[in-house]
């Protein structure tokens, strides 16, 4: 029996070889590593792909977050103490960002269907006057983008939004990332479009905005030697540029077949100990990067998979308020949806490169798994 991993991108990547060496060749001969031409041409290729009019390219999507926060408290849009709403099952770098710029993680309950971040939960979060939203599209899906932006417009709220999940996600014709103020992405090798090391990049249509990213993100330089900023080095290098230009074309094609996936996971996989993922609004709006199941029988459900030849992971298994890290910072919230999530969630494999063979084999053990009389055995000991 051959295993189904979690995800494989020695097969997502494969197809691709040559057009990636060529690619890396062009780099190399080019003598130009750091902020050149492929660079330059990426960040305009990602703007047409997404709508936006500046895309801003750096080293990590963490960085895309930090410097986005960063850039509005040197505008004196935020300042330090001001509250920042996410929801609390987010991933930590979005906590981080937060705390990273001396502002204040303000974390709310998820959507307890879609595990992002609600209206309801929003506006729950109004009595401890925020000053900025974090939208994160947890493992793909779209917020409730309309919704959130037409709060923070009636509350005067900038809305920043983290896409590191989320590429090519829509909601009718309008790209993720286009709805709020800015967007931060990640291009780490897992993600929908993902590079062959680190990277990300922000999008934004606030020409102030772009223009002191780019500073920020150059030691705070805009001419070199010229320092206006207090700035740092964040910036996605020409290498890695490169191969998301080979990628990027192929972006939605390779959506379009976790999409397939999705749907046969979602149509197919009948077995009441697992709680299959919602669609809350149109297909595109979810762009699958992970397909996450719930199970109050999590762990027991894990190693059954194990056995049948299909490897799963968690994301994530301890919520931020809980690390270590954030034992002083976040101690004494309550969030126990948050933490039944991170108790019971699991991610089945999903890649663009999955065989109609492996899907089955994943239905076929999730179908398999019997809840039922694991419980009867734990109970008689």
């Amino acid at each position: 029996m051959k295993t189904v991993p979690a995800f494989d991108l020695s097969a997502v990547d494969a197809p691709l070889a040559d057009d990636l060496a060529k690619a890396a060749r062009t780099v190399i001969d080019s003598g130009w590593y750091v902020l050149g031409h492929q660079v330059e041409a990426f960040e305009s290729e990602f703007s047409r792909y997404t709508g936006a009019a500046h895309t801003i390219g750096l080293a990590s999507g963490l960085d895309a977050l930090v410097l986005t926060l960063r850039a509005w408290k040197a505008q004196g849009r935020l300042k330090d103490g001001d509250g920042v709403v996410v929801a609390a099952n987010a991933y930590i770098a979005c906590i981080l960002a937060i705390t990273e710029n001396r502002l204040r993680p303000i974390l709310v309950e998820p959507d307890p269907l879609t595990f992002n971040l609600s209206e309801a939960g929003l506006r729950s979060a109004l009595a401890q006057k925020p000053k900025a939203v974090m939208a994160v599209h947890l493992y793909g899906q779209l917020c409730p983008m309309p919704e959130l932006l037409a709060v923070c417009e009636d509350e005067g709220l900038l809305l920043l939004e983290d896409c590191a999940q989320a590429h090519g996600a829509l909601l009718g014709s309008q790209q993720a990332g286009t709805f709020g103020h800015a967007a931060g992405f990640s291009f780490y090798p897992t993600k929908n479009l993902g590079a062959l090391g680190d990277g990300g990049a922000v999008i934004t249509t606030d020409d102030d905005l772009a223009k002191l990213l780019r500073s920020l993100r150059n030691y705070g330089s805009e001419r070199k030697y010229v320092n206006t900023h207090q700035g740092i080095n964040s910036r996605l290098d020409e290498m890695q540029a490169a191969f998301l230009r080979v990628k990027l074309p192929l972006l939605d094609e390779q959506n379009a077949a976790r999409r397939h996936i999705a749907t046969r996971y979602l149509n197919e996989i009948r077995n009441p100990a697992i709680v299959l993922p919602t669609l809350r609004a149109e297909e595109k709006s979810h762009v699958w990067h992970l397909f996450v199941i719930r199970s109050e029988a999590r762990n027991h459900l894990a190693l059954h998979l194990q056995e049948c030849g299909v490897q799963t992971a968690i994301h994530y298994p301890v919520p931020p308020h809980r690390q270590e890290c954030y034992h002083e910072d976040l101690k004494g919230h309550v969030l126990p949806l948050t933490e039944a999530l991170h108790d019971e969630v699991l991610s089945l494999p999903m890649s663009p490169a999955l065989t109609d063979a492996q899907v089955e084999q994943v239905i076929a053990a999730a179908n398999a798994f019997d809840a039922a009389t694991l419980t009867q055995q734990v109970a008689h000991g």
